[in-house]
């Protein structure tokens, strides 16, 4: 069937390979498409990607660098969820992205893996694992929820989920997936499906591999009903059957379940092909069921009918999705070809009319669908219906009809011409109701209802259905409903967009503000002016808020502004155009700087407070300022003049005025002055009154101090001798100042002013003054309070200047308050200063105890001992320890005192806790050394202690002192090589200090300290006199092993001695060190006795190196431990029969693979093979049992190896086997392989041994297709055909294996043998298209006599682009052109006819090709191709493609060509197109042809040709009918002159006649009967009146017969001239009397005529404005400002403007 009137349309939308994705990632697991918007493509090379493709604009794929394992689209919005195993684990990461907000909307982890998932919503995600199913709503915060399990046979990893759906309501689920086939038919898919229901919480298991959910209204029922679609395909008894179900859910209590199911069919082709997707169009209500091989099943959802089957892809298809805008849907397939199913609109109904006999069902289907085709069937039923009377039903068919074919008036008029019958609903009604029912009404129907509705008074209805929008409004209806409801009318004309009555009824009902919103929203300019007029006369507020409303207009004010503010001011509405001109004034604009200014003069003229409010709010500022001024002044406005001046003098002579003006704001407009005008307009004002107005230039001042300076404020104050100002001016600038000037300013200004507490306040405070300055200067003024000055004395050290002062001048109450109450942290510096001064120490002391614990101790110790008077603290700290003090200073002065008195002083150095030793111990060290040793030695002051004692060589206390402290640092210190007194420290040590220690931590601590100083002779001889003599620590075990260890690094020669003398050291670790040492013997002898043999053979082998004293030493101890390390010394050294010998005697399995490896190195299998059996009796390895197995290969013991695999082994034979192979033991490979069933290894085995037939039972038992080509191709090689055809066989069956075997037979020249096998290809049940394929393409190599006949036979199982391109190479063209033909490919088929015809032509395949091409210039190709080749055939060509090619362009190649001729018959079969181009040519061959009957015709009927020129061409002609042909083509153009002269020339009469009463003329029809009388043609004469009676006047015909004696002719015409106007008269009459009887309803018919003829007449004005005073202010707003207007004689009105903007002179103010 061809493609263009199938039902279907099947297309390509858009191909992945074309975007630029690898076609590896055209799988199920890579590519989703959740809905017809999106297509998301997960790729994972070069990089990890996700390509997202927006099939709006498929050319513009947005690819984002994401690691995903799952990516799916939302199916509505650009949201992309993504899923993502956790390394380490087995759960999942979910995710969802807005990729438009670049934001992460949700996240989750999923505890266990997702298997499969889907949006089944645009909000909610269907999430399929193991065991359950779940739904995760993406909004808000909610986690995925449980929804059901899975049941019993769709767990497991046997079950494949390949989809999830839901009903629209969510309370039906279907999870559908697919597992392997039965035994008995392994390669039919098996598909699970199970149904669950959310309301009953219940699941059902069905054997199904496609479901959809959809909704119908089932007969019967008024609600639609859910249905499930499925289709199954299953082996029952042994047949197969294929079934679609389309079973009702939910169905109610007490109905029948509507349940339909119909027979799937499947081509034998496609025998184990099954259904992967399944789609519902709502649209259609039809099922589209896809298999997974390409086929496409469309069945009638509501009776299950099978409506079409065709192949729609040769690749397979693994994803679908539906395509509700087109009801259609898109589908995926290997090639990654996106391809689009729809609807063929216009072919269906007939299709399934004609081709399917179902008449029912494509009326159905064009009635669902609003489909073409079913017009006449539609038609003829309703017909029937009516004339049986069937109203009821002939209605509900009118309503139902496609595309509204009944809904036309002639069905209105043949309803409303049945009579009703009493008691029943008429049958105008009836087909009103159910056109309600089944939708909206059109507009002719609506006022044909409305007329009925309204007459029977039944508004509600009307309204109801309006709101429901079931009638098309239009004007018409309005006009019919306005009678009885205007709101309703507006509604009606507002839907029909009748925007003159709108605003007609609008205006009528006085809503003013609509008017503008309706016409702005519709795009309508109604009179704008009138309105306004209109609404001014009758509601000010209602003017002013419409004015505003059309200055917010889009596009712009429909008005101008100074026109519609003159029609305020001439009615003296100055609030109201205030209003107005504030409103359009919002932007500031400089173009409207003229209404600005007028806005502004009007009410500064009439109301100046109005002008100021606007002034503030500054929302105008292009007015003209100058003129603002001048105004602002008149009216008192000082603030706003000052605003507005710009000369320096105006600006002075209005800023005095302070007394009008606010002080803040006169203060803020000094901020717009420059500096130097703002200087002077500050001394204006203080010139002018000083006193008043100094508070208002203080406060300029602070505000503007940085603008201004402060220093010329500052000049400004002093200029005018205003400390007081300049006071007030600087006190706030004090906090933030950091000027030292300003701050001296204020504090000579606060002094002047007697302000006391500021000045204390300032000097206690700022840090930004002069303290010398300011010092001088108080001292100077010497103010009656000292507080000042002790600020300043007190901040910045003056304190001895203060004293000096303060004593000097008898005030030493301040110095007492100084020291108690301001500071008595300088109580040190005060006594210091008294004691300079020689104050009484009476006085000093006094002050010194009255400040007590606040005094600091150590400054005042220090002054008082740098003036050497520390005994004049003594009392002070004596009553400080009293009070418990524990003050470090205070005990080192007390302790300082004492030693100085010599009182006691060790007592005090050992029993005070308080005092600093260094400090103290320091003051001793020249009046006493031993007394600084006392208190070094309390204050472990170490380096003060050996130094003191070195100086004073009291070595014998430094070396006690030493040994005591036990640190380690003091050991290094006193041990250090730069210290010149060590030797008579280590004397002391080793003579006394040690020798009096009874402690073994201090000793050990020595013998360390001697260590770490590296002396190791000094250490060796104080422990040979601490061990070796009887002493307290002779048997102390750590002094034996430092002294061996002392011995071994410094004296290796007594090292043996005291080996043999000690008995208390740790033999192993000092053996080891003696080992380190490379003391070898040293350490055997050490081993030796401390009984440690395996030690002790470890020296003797790894340190000594002789292997025989260690076999004579194992022999002597016999250990097992023993022989093992010369087994693995003998091992090492490659000893292996020595070494095998060892471990046997040790009975050692634990280094077996050390013993292996060597043994294998060394090629020693016959010794391994012992050692091997004495581990296999303690080891059950599986290497051990491999590697025996091995050595048995490798000595070539076949017998032995047989035994061993008889008996229980544990050996990984497989690993030995291929170990065995590798290495070429072919024979003990073949052995094992045998005995492990390894069909694939024994088969390459028994190729390296040339077994062929062996090899080939081996293959067929591994049914391995790596094996069954291995086999192959080595039999190939061996050129064994037969046995290689056997295994060919078994591999060409996959698809994916087929071309490797093709291209292994043809690269060794084999062509017949591949030829063969693929001939015995085809009949094997698992035949496939590639073999059909491979086989076409060795045709088309080898066997091209072959190949035209294999496509014939098998054109729909072989891949024809394949085929194509090979075809094409070896330039085949007739089997290439067959190909494009089966392959849909005419355009390339037609070219390859026209390139090689040849080869590939025949006439009816091109005429089938030709017409079904869709570049249509092949097709004029095809035209030339056949006027060059086939001109005899070229009518027949042109006659199947008339109906698709241009016929000019015909034309103009046939007459480029001079064969117009030869096309004659094709011409005037398309002339009834009625072509300029066909036309003429067919014209010029008439002419030519002599044929002027068939030009005549031409004429006639076709009117697109150049028919003036035709005419002038025939003019000239010879014959007279081509003459005549031209006078009636000059008729037919209205040239009638020409027409008429040209049938006189030829004596034409009739057609003379026929053509001035065809003109209409009465000059040429009475020329022409002129003509006649002179030409004396009397019948001419007598014809032309009866012809052109109409035209000719009544007495120039008489006149011309009376004077040309024609009387007799003219006799008939007189008489019927005189009937008609007897008629006429008679008819006047009538009308005469039927107009008087009727007078009084025509009447009546003008007065609402008149009340009609102006819409706006209600609203228009009947006078003039009301006079001046009859319009009173109201009360509120404007009325405050002074009262109402007073009108002079000049005042303006409508017709003549008022002197200032329209607006009348004010006679008071």
């Amino acid at each position: 069937m061809a493609a263009a009137s199938a039902p279907i349309a099947v297309k390509e939308a858009l191909s992945l390979a074309g975007l630029g994705i690898n076609p590896q990632f055209f799988t199920f697991t890579h590519v989703t498409m959740e809905s017809e918007k999106f297509i998301c493509v997960r790729e994972n090379a070069p990089q990890n990607s996700v390509v997202i493709i927006d099939t709006a604009m498929p050319l513009q794929p947005l690819r984002r660098p994401i690691t995903a394992d799952s990516a799916l689209m939302n199916p509505t919005s650009r949201v992309i969820a993504l899923k993502v195993q956790v390394q380490g684990s087995m759960m999942d990461h979910l995710q969802i992205f807005n990729i438009e907000a670049k934001a992460k909307m949700k996240t989750y982890q999923m505890s266990e893996p997702v298997q499969f998932w889907k949006w089944i919503s645009p909000t909610t995600l269907g999430l399929v694992t193991a065991g359950s199913v779940y739904h995760w709503s993406i909004e808000g915060n909610s986690e995925p929820v449980r929804c059901f399990d899975r049941t019993s046979k769709m767990v497991g990893g046997q079950t494949q989920i390949i989809n999830y759906r839901c009903d629209p309501a969510q309370k039906w689920l279907v999870l559908i997936g697919i597992s392997a086939g039965t035994p008995e038919r392994p390669q039919l898919v098996k598909g699970n499906m199970q149904l669950f229901s959310v309301d009953q919480q219940k699941s059902q298991e069905l054997e199904a591999h496609a479901a959809a959910f959809a909704s119908i209204k089932i007969a019967g029922s008024e609600t639609p009903s859910t249905v499930i679609a499925f289709a199954t395909k299953t082996i029952t008894g042994g047949q197969l059957l294929s079934k679609l179900h389309v079973i009702e859910l939910g169905a109610q209590p007490g109905k029948a379940n509507f349940r339909k199911q119909a027979d799937l069919f499947f081509p034998p082709d496609f025998a184990d092909d099954f259904p992967v997707a399944m789609q519902v169009s709502q649209k259609y209500a039809l099922v589209y069921v896809i298999t997974k091989l390409g086929l496409l099943f469309v069945y009638d959802l509501e009776t299950a009918t099978a409506v079409y089957r065709n192949r729609i892809s040769p690749e397979q298809i693994f994803l679908t999705t539906d395509s509700p805008t087109t009801g259609g849907f898109y589908a995926v397939n290997r090639r990654g070809q996106v391809l689009i199913a729809n609807v063929n609109e216009n072919t269906i109904v007939p299709f399934v009319s004609n081709q399917l006999g179902n008449l029912e069902l494509a009326v159905n289907l064009a009635k669902r669908g609003n489909l073409p085709g079913a017009e006449n069937l539609v038609v003829q039923r309703f017909q029937e219906l009516f004339a049986q009377m069937k109203y009821k039903e002939a209605a509900e068919l009118a309503a139902e009809s496609p595309q509204g074919i009944l809904r036309k008036p002639e069905t209105i008029l043949r309803f409303q011409s049945v009579p009703a019958i009493p008691g029943q609903t008429s049958p105008l009604l009836q087909y009103f109701g159910a056109l309600l029912s089944k939708g909206s009404l059109n507009a002719i129907e609506a006022i044909e209802l409305s007329k009925l509705v309204l007459a029977q008074n039944k508004r509600n209805l009307l309204e109801n259905w309006l709101n429901e929008d079931k009638l098309e409004c239009s004007e018409e209806l309005g006009d019919l409903v306005k009678p009885v409801d205007a709101e309703m009318a507006l509604k009606v004309y507002i839907k029909a967009r009748a925007a003159a009555k709108v605003v007609a009824t609008l205006a009528e009902r006085r809503e003013f503000d609509r008017i503008l919103k309706y016409s702005q929203q519709i795009g309508y300019r109604p009179d704008f002016l009138f309105l306004l007029q209109t609404i001014m006369t009758t509601d000010a507020g209602a003017a002013v808020d419409f004015a505003i409303n059309m200055g917010r207009m889009e596009g712009g004010c429909p008005l101008d502004y100074n026109t519609i503010t003159n029609l305020f001011l001439q009615r003296n509405m100055i609030r109201e155009a205030t209003t107005f001109l504030l409103d359009v004034l919002k932007p500031n604009l400089p173009e409207h700087a003229m209404l600005q200014t007028r806005v502004l003069e009007v009410n500064l003229l009439m109301f100046p407070k109005v002008a100021e409010a606007i002034l503030a709010t500054r929302m105008i500022t292009h007015y003209d300022r100058p003129r603002i001024a001048q105004l602002c002044e008149k009216a008192g406005l000082y603030h706003r003049a000052l605003e507005h001046y710009t000369d320096l003098m105006d600006i002075k002579r209005v800023v005095v005025n302070t007394h009008s003006i606010s002080p803040q704001a006169l203060v803020e407009y000094f901020g717009t002055l420059s500096r130097e005008w703002a200087l002077e307009c500050m001394k204006e004002i203080l010139l002018v009154n000083p006193r008043a107005n100094l508070q208002i230039v203080v406060q300029i001042a602070k505000e503007y101090s940085e603008q201004l300076g402060l220093e010329e404020c500052v000049k400004i104050f002093e200029q005018f001798k205003s400390y007081e100002g300049l006071y007030f001016f600087l006190q706030p600038l004090i906090a933030t100042s950091e000027d030292k000037k300003i701050h001296f300013k204020y504090i000579e200004a606060a002094a002047k002013m007697n302000q006391l507490q500021e000045v204390e306040r300032v000097t206690r405070e700022s840090n930004h003054y002069d303290p010398e300055k300011v010092l001088d200067f108080l001292l100077d003024i010497k103010l009656p309070d000292s507080r000042p000055l002790i600020n300043v004395c007190d901040r910045f050290n003056y304190v001895p200047q203060l004293i000096h002062h303060l004593y000097s001048n008898k005030l030493l109450r301040y110095i007492e308050g100084y020291v108690q109450k301001v500071n008595p942290g300088n109580t040190h510096i005060v006594v210091g200063k008294l004691i300079d001064e020689e104050a009484p120490e009476d006085f000093i002391k006094g002050l010194i105890i009255s400040v007590r614990s606040l005094l600091p101790v150590e400054p005042l110790v220090e002054a008082c001992e740098k003036r050497n008077r520390l005994r004049l603290l003594t009392t002070f700290l004596e009553h400080l320890v009293a009070e418990g003090s524990k003050d470090v200073h205070v005990h080192n002065a007390i302790g300082k005192i004492l030693i100085d008195t010599n009182n006691n002083p060790e007592h005090f150095l050992n029993t005070n806790p308080y005092y600093d030793p260094r400090v103290v111990g320091k003051h001793c060290e020249k009046r006493d050394p031993l007394l600084a040793c006392v208190a070094y030695k309390k204050g472990q002051c170490d380096d003060e202690l050996i130094a003191v004692t070195s100086k004073n060589s009291l070595f014998k206390i430094q070396s006690r002192y030493v040994v005591e402290r036990q640190d380690d640092e003091l050991w290094a210190k006193v041990l250090d090589p730069k210290n010149k007194f060590r030797r008579q420290l280590i004397d002391q040590v080793v003579s006394t200090a040690l020798p009096e220690s009874k402690s073994p931590e201090q000793v050990s601590k020595a013998v360390m300290a001697f260590m770490t100083a590296d002396l190791p002779h000094e250490l060796i001889e104080l422990l040979e006199k601490i061990v070796l003599q009887n002493s307290a620590f002779s048997g102390n075990p750590n002094l034996q092993n430092l002294l061996l260890l002392t011995a071994i690094k410094v004296d290796t020669t007594r090292v043996m001695d005291y080996i043999n003398r000690l008995d208390n050291f740790d033999g192993p670790a000092v053996g080891e060190i003696a080992v380190a040492a490379e003391l070898y013997e040293e350490a055997f002898a050490i081993y030796k006795k401390f009984s440690h043999n395996v030690l002790a053979v470890n020296v003797l082998l790894d340190n000594i190196g002789s292997i025989e004293r260690a076999v004579d030493f194992a022999t002597r101890v016999e250990e097992s431990e023993v022989w093992t390390q010369v087994g693995k010394a003998q091992l090492r050294e490659g000893r292996i029969g020595d070494a095998i010998d060892s471990f046997i005697r040790a009975n050692d399995v634990s280094l077996y693979s050390e013993v292996i490896m060597a043994a294998e190195l060394a090629e020693a299998f016959e010794e391994l093979v012992k050692y091997l059996i004495m581990v296999r009796k303690t080891v059950k390895e599986s290497k051990v049992d491999g590697e025996l197995l091995y050595a048995y290969a490798k000595i070539n013991k076949l017998e032995q190896m047989e035994a061993f695999l008889e008996e229980p082994n544990v050996a990984n034979l497989q690993a030995v086997g291929d170990r065995c192979f590798d290495e070429a033991l072919y024979e003990a490979a073949k052995v094992i392989f045998t005995h492990i069933s390894n069909w694939q290894r024994l088969a390459s085995t028994l190729l390296k041994l040339k077994q062929f037939q062996q090899a080939v039972e081996a293959a067929r038992n591994a049914d391995s297709m790596r094996t069954w080509k291995e086999v192959c191709f080595a039999c190939v090689d061996a050129e064994e055909f037969r046995l290689a055809h056997t295994c060919g066989l078994n591999i060409i069956v996959q698809v994916d294996d087929l071309e490797e075997v093709s291209d292994y037979y043809q690269n060794r020249g084999c062509f017949s043998e591949l030829i063969a096998l693929m001939e015995s290809g085809l009949g094997l049940d698992r035949a496939h298209m590639g073999i059909f394929t491979e086989l076409g393409i060795l045709y088309a190599r080898y066997r091209p006599e072959k190949l035209m006949e294999h496509l014939k036979l098998f054109a729909t199982r072989v891949n024809i682009p394949k085929l194509i391109r090979v075809c094409e190479e070896q330039m085949h063209w007739q089997e290439l052109t067959f190909l494009y033909i089966q392959y849909d490919e005419f355009d390339n088929a037609a070219m390859t006819i026209i390139n090689h015809s040849p080869d590939a032509w025949d006439h009816m395949q091109f005429k089938d090709v030709a017409v079904k091409v869709a570049n249509l210039e092949i097709q004029y190709k095809s035209i030339t191709f056949y006027l060059e080749e086939h001109p005899d055939l070229l009518n027949d060509l042109l006659n199947v493609l008339k109906r698709r090619i241009d016929h000019s362009r015909v034309v103009d190649i046939l007459r480029k060509a001079n064969s117009l001729p030869l096309i004659k018959p094709y011409l005037i079969a398309v002339q009834s197109d009625d072509v300029i181009a066909v036309n003429e040519a067919l014209h010029e061959l008439y002419i030519e042809e002599e044929d002027y009957g068939k030009l005549r015709e031409s004429v006639d009927h076709y009117v697109n040709f150049e028919q003036i020129g035709l005419a002038q061409q025939l003019e000239e002609h010879e014959l007279l009918e081509f003459r005549r042909i031209a006078g009636y083509i000059y008729r037919k153009n209205g040239r009638w002159e020409q027409s008429i002269a040209l049938a006189k020339e030829d004596n034409l009469y009739r057609d003379a006649m026929d053509t001035a009463a065809a003109s209409g003329s009465r000059k040429l029809a009475e020329d022409l009967l002129y003509f006649f009388v002179e030409q004396g043609k009397k019948e001419c004469f007598a014809a032309c009146l009866y012809t052109c009676y109409d035209l000719i006047r009544c007495d120039v015909a008489i006149e011309l017969s009376w004077v040309n004696k024609m009387m007799d002719c003219s006799t008939p015409y007189l008489l019927q001239y005189l009937r008609e106007y007897t008629i006429k008269i008679d008819d006047l009459i009538k009308d005469k009397l039927d107009a008087i009887k009727e007078r009084k309803e025509l009447e009546e018919q003008q007065k609402e005529a008149l009340q009609q003829q102006n819409m706006y007449q209600p609203l228009i004005p009947l006078a003039l404005p009301a006079p001046p005073g009859a319009m009173g202010m109201p009360d509120s707003g404007y009325a405050s400002y002074g009262g109402g207007y007073e009108f002079g004689a000049n005042s303006g009105g409508m017709g003549m403007p008022p002197p200032l903007y329209g607006m009348p002179q004010m006679a008071g103010y």
